[in-house]
């Protein structure tokens, strides 16, 4: 038997969770990655909204990502914009194209940024209600 991960000590902002994205970080509490997929033209977009911003539809249902993709761009931030953590300064958020079409934006674990990198999904258990999306390096991946 494998005892729970100890959730670690965070800081920073809080997302709103609502009826619309429950399911999603329902999905990430689970350790899965879960986005709404459209019934009529098979569009997977995050973040969740109430259509498909592709062909408009409102039948959707929630499938479960693969969590593999490539960081298409990223940013360092050398100030906190958050009063309410404390962030280390600096920190760097990447924009990541899952392979299935959505982008993401979260941190990087174990790297540093890299345009072309190839990633994985990482969760961060941040409390008992609470875990958070990151990204770290495909094992033997390196960036264009």
């Amino acid at each position: 038997m494998s005892a729970e991960p100890e959730p670690i000590a965070y800081r920073g902002p809080l997302p709103a969770v609502t009826a619309l994205n429950r399911p999603h970080w329902d999905g990430l509490r689970e350790h899965r990655l879960l986005a709404p997929r459209c019934d009529g033209c098979g569009h997977v977009w995050l973040p969740p909204g109430p259509w498909c911003p592709s062909c408009w539809s409102r039948a959707y249902r929630w499938v479960e990502l693969s969590g593999r993709g490539t960081v298409t761009a990223w940013v360092r931030f050398h100030r906190q914009y958050f009063r309410s953590g404390v962030f280390e300064v600096p920190y760097a958020v990447a924009e990541v194209t899952l392979e299935e079409g959505p982008r993401l934006y979260a941190q990087l674990e174990d790297t540093e940024p890299a345009a072309g990198l190839a990633v994985e999904i990482s969760y961060q258990d941040v409390s008992g209600d609470l875990t958070l999306a990151r990204f770290r390096p495909v094992p033997g991946a390196i960036g264009r």
